[in-house]
Parts: structure tokens; C-alpha cells; sequence
């Protein structure tokens, strides 16, 4: 099946509702607007359920196959935006001073419900499609919500399927790998605490800029010395912050804040180790001390093989091909919807494009034919209808 017909003429109907969330972008949970517009598309498509509020402010729509049996199947999109001012200057260009689609949501939302539209349309398959929409992707944990919310088992989805854009891939092309995928994405505060005073008397003092400024250096050790060569692990500190902004005072602390990026249990655990005690040996080494605060966020997210596989087929059935996608050092939490059940994600290409979380992205959409079809492929071939 290549790119149905039926999503040219919706086009630019999607395009539409597109550009439209572009304008009105809303951050982590507070999507009101967004998944208002999404449950009443819904209802209007003819879905047999529309639920709101699952996971705060996610919708979840239910469209039944016109043949019974078969399996429920789910299809994600995530509906919230970032805490980016826009630069993009297109003539839809967020209306919301300091938020921004930046990473693509908006066009992952259209693209489902234009997807969602065509399925209630057709119901060409045995079985169930579930479509959720989540809210706070970004950092927000809104999947974990979800499930926590009984997504899985409410609704008794048995497999489950995510998409993502991707800048730099060619528009409309996909790209997937089985096993791990999106890293883990812990974050981490360090606080350091000495004994501050006058900057010209610095024999009185136990400066802990100095003790930040080498826990700083030490903590890249735990990539170039800790780790595996062959494992992936990042470490950034991304934040230096001291009790003091006068240029004659050495400052009685420093706080440092960064993150963690891992692929695998073994080598988050070992990070959260070593970056423990080489925070508060180094501290200690200078006659101060160091605090850890380490918080483990999204998990590692794992593509299953079978499903993977699978994923790839639908791919390559819509644009012909699908290649193999790069480990990825960032987050996604439909990490916590594949805990639960087994699925795949897969990147689908924007073009030639600012990348993702800068303020001159914006999602192409000429890709929406093939995102949508995608999905519509995923649910027609996963549950085929009886002959």
C-alpha cells in the first residue's frame, strides 16, 4: 500500500488543523484547548468512545473494526509544545509569546487524527484501534500518566505504536531498530558547600568553585574511564550556579546541575554511582562537602522485536523503504507505554529542516500523507479484515 489517496485529499484539510495547533501551542499538562479540539474531531469522525482526562488532560478515542475479533491495537501522539520563543517567522507561527511547537507534536496530533478520521470512515479491519493522545511529553512524564490511569488495561490494548518526525531524514521516508532506542534521562543537582569569604584572603576560605570546577572535569571520567568503550553514556553538567554574584567574594556554595543519558540498567546504575562519589570525594578532597540529588526520569525506551519488525513492513509498504534508524542519546517517554505493552516507534522524515527544540523548527507538512498512512497500514495489516 502505497500513501492512500484518501490523505492527499485530506491534505490540506490536516494541514489546516496543523497549523492551527502551531498558532495555539499549550505546555506540559495544560493541552485544554488542544485536546478539546481533539475530542470533539473525534466525536465528529464517529469514533464508538471518546474519553477525556485519562493521564490529567489526555483523550483516548476507540474506533471498532467493522469485522469482530482481532486484536486492540494502539496508536500514539503526543499534544504539548515547549518553552521556546518561536523564530521561525512562517505566517502560522505561535501566537503564545515563550511556547512553541518545537519538537513536532502538533503535526504527530494532526497526522492521528487524520489517520483516526479515515479509520472511522472505513473500519477496514477485525478488531479494535485505540488512539491515545497524551499530554507532557516533554519532561512531563504524561505517559507514565496515562498508565497510571489504566490506558492498558481499561481499554485492554494489547500492542501499541508511536511516531516521531525527524529533521535531517528525507520527507516521508522512515527509519526503526528493535531493542533499546531513546536513552534514559536522569537528571542530577550537586550541591557543594565550603566556607566563603573576602577574594583577596583566599588562605582563609574553602572555595568551592574550585571544588565544583573540578567535580565538573572528575565527572567526565565516569564516560572515558568507567564506562564500556562500547556502551553509550553521556554526562553533561549544564548548569554552575554559586551563593554569589559579587566579583570580591568567594562564595559559601555552588550548585551544579546537569544530566544523564544511558542505554541500558547496568551503566545507569553504575553513573548514579560513580557520579555520587566522585561529587563527594572531590568536595571532601578540598575540606568541603557535596550533596547529590539524583533523580531517574524516562527509562530507557525499548523497541520489541516482533512488533519492530512489523513497524518496519508498514513502512515499507507506504514509502517503499525503511532504514535503520541511529541510537538515540535523547528521551521520549512512550518509554513507560512500552513497559507496559510490547510496540515499536519510528521515526519518519521531515526533510532538510531546523532540528528538533531549536526556535526556527517547524514540522514539514508534506509529510503528513505518510505519517498517516503509516498508522492506517499499521491497524488494516495488524488486524486484517475478514475476506
Amino acid at each position: 500500500m502505497p500513501v492512500k489517496n484518501r490523505f492527499a485529499e485530506l491534505l490540506p484539510q490536516i494541514t489546516e488543523w496543523r497549523r492551527d495547533l502551531h498558532e495555539n501551542p499549550e505546555l506540559q499538562y495544560d493541552v485544554h484547548r488542544t485536546a478539546g479540539i481533539v475530542a470533539d474531531k473525534l466525536r465528529a469522525f464517529g469514533c464508538d468512545e471518546v474519553v477525556e482526562g485519562i493521564g490529567r488532560t489526555g483523550v483516548v478515542g476507540v474506533i471498532r473494526g467493522r469485522h469482530p475479533g482481532g486484536k486492540v491495537v494502539g496508536l500514539r501522539a503526543d499534544m504539548d509544545a515547549l518553552p521556546i520563543v518561536e523564530q521561525t517567522g512562517a505566517p502560522h507561527a505561535s501566537k503564545t509569546l515563550g511556547a512553541m511547537h518545537a519538537c513536532g507534536h502538533d503535526g504527530h496530533t494532526a497526522m492521528l487524527l487524520g489517520a483516526a478520521q479515515y479509520l472511522a470512515e472505513t473500519r477496514n479491519f477485525a478488531g479494535t484501534a485505540v488512539v491515545v493522545f497524551q499530554p507532557a511529553e516533554e519532561g512531563g512524564a504524561g505517559g507514565k500518566a496515562m498508565c497510571d490511569d489504566d490506558l492498558m488495561s481499561r481499554w485492554k490494548i494489547d500492542e501499541i505504536y508511536g511516531m516521531h518526525n525527524w529533521p535531517g531524514q528525507p520527507v516521508g521516508k522512515f527509519a526503526i531498530r528493535p531493542g533499546p532506542f531513546f536513552a534514559a534521562t536522569d537528571i542530577f543537582t550537586i550541591t557543594i558547600e565550603g566556607r566563603g569569604g573576602h577574594a583577596a584572603k583566599p588562605q582563609e576560605v574553602r572555595d568551592p568553585t574550585v571544588m565544583a570546577s573540578h567535580v565538573v572535569l572528575a565527572l567526565q571520567t565516569i564516560a572515558s574511564r568507567n564506562a564500556d568503550p562500547v556502551e553509550q553514556i553521556v554526562v553533561s553538567v549544564t548548569s554552575f550556579t554559586t551563593s554569589s554574584t559579587a566579583f570580591n567574594v568567594i562564595p559559601q556554595r555552588v550548585t551544579l546541575k546537569g544530566t544523564v543519558r544511558t542505554l541500558s540498567p547496568a551503566m545507569r546504575d553504575m553513573a548514579e554511582r560513580r557520579l555520587t562519589a566522585i561529587a563527594e570525594g572531590t568536595a571532601a578532597m578540598f575540606e568541603g562537602a557535596a550533596s547529590v540529588e539524583y533523580e531517574r526520569n524516562y527509562p530507557v525506551m525499548v523497541n520489541s522485536p516482533e512488533q519492530t519488525d512489523f513497524a518496519a513492513d508498514a513502512a515499507r509498504a507506504v514509502s517503499g523503504d525503511c532504514a535503520d534508524a541511529p541510537l538515540v542519546m535523547g528521551g521520549e517517554d512512550f518509554a513507560f507505554m512500552l513497559e507496559e505493552r510490547p510496540g515499536a516507534y519510528i521515526l519518519v522524515g521531515n526533510g532538510d529542516t531546523a532540528a528538533v527544540h531549536h526556535p526556527e523548527y517547524d514540522f514539514n507538512d508534506e509529510a503528513i500523507p505518510a505519517g498517516c498512512s503509516w498508522w492506517a497500514e499499521i491497524v488494516e495489516r495488524r488486524m486484517p479484515a475478514a475476506g
